[in-house]
């Protein structure tokens, strides 16, 4: 499956991935390439306030510059910021229990090994998928990693 999976993207297929997307497959690199950036650790389900660093992608285009809601925060690993595209940080004095300092990523794209990733770290809450904003960003960013949408993606 990994190798069917490889290849498909290798051949430019796109993957839309969704807050927990980033806890899984933790001893397969191109999976952690692929998603950007891998789970670490969070705090409790809590609001938060996202900054917009990209407002010209399909998934943050109709978000305010300043974005607050409540979910589960991931702070990852290492910050993908190197080799993807962010679209939005979080703002960590906003919120209780962040560990990645200044610069938290939350969402990105980005072009790996030929294919298309977008990623949110948002999505934990049942609450999540009865927003009209959050469903708005979710929208925007399957379309472009379907290739549907158009967006400039590199780091």
């Amino acid at each position: 499956r990994q190798r069917s999976f490889k290849r498909w993207v290798r051949s430019g297929g796109g993957f839309a991935g969704v807050h927990a997307a980033a806890d899984t497959e933790h001893e397969w690199p191109f999976y952690e390439r692929l998603v950007g950036a891998l789970f670490k650790s969070h705090p409790a389900v809590q609001p938060a306030t996202i900054a917009l660093a990209d407002r010209s992608h399909p998934s943050t285009r109709q978000l305010p510059s300043r974005w607050t809601r409540s979910d589960e925060w991931y702070d990852f690993g290492s910050n993908p910021r190197p080799s993807v595209h962010v679209l939005a940080t979080l703002d960590e004095a906003t919120y209780s229990g962040g560990a990645m300092g200044a610069d938290h990523p939350i969402s990105w794209c980005h072009h790996p090994a030929g294919g298309r990733s977008w990623y949110t770290g948002g999505g934990h809450t049942a609450a999540s998928f009865s927003e009209p904003l959050f469903l708005s960003h979710l929208r925007g960013g399957i379309l472009w990693a379907a290739g549907l949408a158009k967006a400039a993606c590199r780091p």
